[in-house]
């Protein structure tokens, strides 16, 4: 399989399952038939987006931007290294396409609230993954005609 192809499976596979989570969410007020039926137009909505990002974005790209460029950001930490950032960048990525048209900011306590479950092996505590969360959103944002934050960062 080509990497581009690779890249928008990767890109719709991630859409596909963070809105299936917020389809079923959502889906859930309508008890677990809403649940199921909020999970699956969720996810075809997330895939279709996570696709449009990866198609903006390539995801092994963006890693590697981040990758070479980390320990140049104000928010880096000598004491962290690549392991650790990288979930904070990855969670930037995946998170954008489910929230997409709203800004950062807005969004911003219900990612700190969800990063303790995502951060995986990150030695990262929210105020440390913040920045590079923040920042890999804004890449994505910069990359999708329209989509730009208004909050002027």
């Amino acid at each position: 399989m080509s990497d581009v192809k690779k890249d928008h499976n990767l890109g719709s596979g991630t859409g596909a399952v963070a809105g299936a989570l917020t389809g079923a969410a959502v889906g859930s007020a309508a008890g677990p038939v809403g649940s199921l039926v909020g999970a699956v137009a969720g996810g075809v909505i997330g895939s279709k987006a996570g696709d449009s990002i990866a198609e903006a974005v390539n995801p092994t790209g963006y890693e590697k931007h981040f990758q070479d460029t980390y320990t140049k950001t104000p928010y880096y930490n000598s004491s962290r290294d690549w392991n650790d950032y990288q979930p904070a960048y990855k969670y930037g990525y995946d998170t954008y396409g489910e929230y997409r048209g709203k800004q950062f900011d807005s969004v911003e306590p219900e990612l700190e609230r969800k990063w303790d479950a995502t951060k995986g092996n990150s030695r990262l505590a929210w105020d440390e993954a913040r920045g590079a969360v923040r920042d890999g959103w804004h890449h994505i944002e910069r990359a999708i005609p329209g989509d730009a934050d208004n909050d002027g960062r």
